[in-house]
C-alpha cells in the first residue's frame, strides 16, 4: 500500500532537514575530505527531486 500524502510531505521534510543538517557540516569541510559525507548530500539532493 502507498504512503498517503501526509506521510510523503513529511517524509520530504525529514529529507530537508537531514540535508540541512550536512549542509551544515560540509561548509566546515570546503575541501571536501570527508567523502562520506558529501556523498550523502548528493544522495538526498536526488531524492528530494525526485518526490
Amino acid at each position: 500500500m502507498g504512503l498517503s500524502k501526509k506521510d510523503l510531505s513529511r517524509k520530504k521534510a525529514n529529507l530537508k532537514a537531514k540535508l540541512a543538517e550536512l549542509e551544515k557540516k560540509a561548509r566546515m569541510d570546503p575541501l571536501k575530505r570527508d567523502k562520506r559525507l558529501h556523498e550523502e548530500i548528493e544522495e538526498l539532493k536526488k531524492k528530494i527531486e525526485r518526490k
